[in-house]
């Protein structure tokens, strides 16, 4: 059984699990980047053979699922889901019995689940790593593909802005950009900002992002634009309530109408809403980049976590 303290405030290069980004050192995120581009240029032999890797999501996925699926077996191991319909977590068993006995058949857990709370209990007692496949307090595997292709697109001296809600995207990324060194400009509607605990993180890491009232003044110089969705999952009874308070945060033409910057998005993406058809398919876009990544960069994780 592992200790709390460890999951949450750990700082060695490499934690015994990856629940947040903040758990990783700069040194630690800047060897699983390196890595994840060796593997994406076919550089990178190390295998994990006969290994299996379970997959425990209480939430749908698209592109979590299937790069830790496709991922998993590359690498020579067997991935093994378990839905919501497929598992008792939180309904049914306790989190720790499902650790404990999940332990038992698997090398590692990968867990996208609703409560935050829940993954650190799976992980103090489960005897395996566990990786964050999301939560509604994080998405640190969403910010190592971020960072990736931040990387891939831009100099050594980025500036990215992020548009929109300060939801779990948001706050991996603000800690991940303060890690890598990454200069974060936050433009978010009053009341819907990066919780106070992300942006001291990221001050005590040397990276506090910008604050901004204004889109248009945030993007101003930056070499990426980002958003997501307004309406996160589960949030669907918030909608009237938080659409409102969006107005003029919409990523479109008009708003990118005096900068070059890249546009990202972690997907899926409502277009019409929090962003424009014409921009996610613009020449700008470097989405389907970002989605390409998650693959390597989880690939790159794993192997780290398997001392392979």
């Amino acid at each position: 059984m592992h200790e709390t303290a460890m999951h949450e405030t750990a700082h060695t290069e490499f934690p015994s699990d990856f629940l947040t980004i903040e758990s990783l050192t700069p040194a630690g995120l800047r060897r699983i980047l390196d890595r994840a581009g060796a593997l994406k240029a076919g550089d990178e032999d190390a295998r994990l053979t006969d290994m299996t890797v379970g997959l425990l999501f209480e939430k749908p996925s698209t592109r979590t699922r299937t790069s830790f699926e496709a991922g998993v077996t590359q690498l020579g191991a067997h991935p093994t889901f378990l839905g919501p319909d497929e598992i008792h977590l939180g309904h049914g068993e306790p989190v720790k019995d499902t650790a404990r006995a999940l332990s038992q058949y698997v090398d590692l857990l990968v867990a996208r689940l609703n409560d935050h709370d829940d993954l650190v209990e799976l992980a103090n007692y489960a005897d395996v790593p566990v990786v964050n496949a999301l939560t509604d307090q994080a998405h640190p595997c969403q910010a190592l593909a971020d960072l990736l292709t931040l990387r891939e697109i831009t100099d050594d001296d980025t500036t990215v802005t992020w548009v929109g809600d300060g939801n779990n995207v948001a706050r991996s990324l603000v800690v991940g950009c303060a890690l890598a060194g990454v200069d974060l400009r936050l433009a978010t509607p009053p009341g819907y900002g990066v919780d106070d605990d992300a942006l001291a993180t990221a001050a005590d890491l040397g990276g506090a992002p910008t604050l901004f009232d204004s889109p248009t003044a945030a993007v101003e110089g930056a070499e990426a634009v980002y958003t997501d969705v307004w309406i996160s999952m589960g949030e669907a009874n918030q909608r009237a309530e938080k659409l409102p308070a969006f107005e003029g945060y919409q990523v479109n033409e008009e708003l990118l109408a005096d900068t070059d910057a890249a546009v990202m998005h972690c997907l899926p993406a409502n277009r019409g809403e929090e962003v424009t058809d014409a921009v996610l398919e613009g020449d700008r876009s470097v989405v389907w980049q970002q989605a390409g990544n998650r693959m390597p960069t989880q690939q790159a994780l794993l192997l780290e976590l398997l001392g392979r």
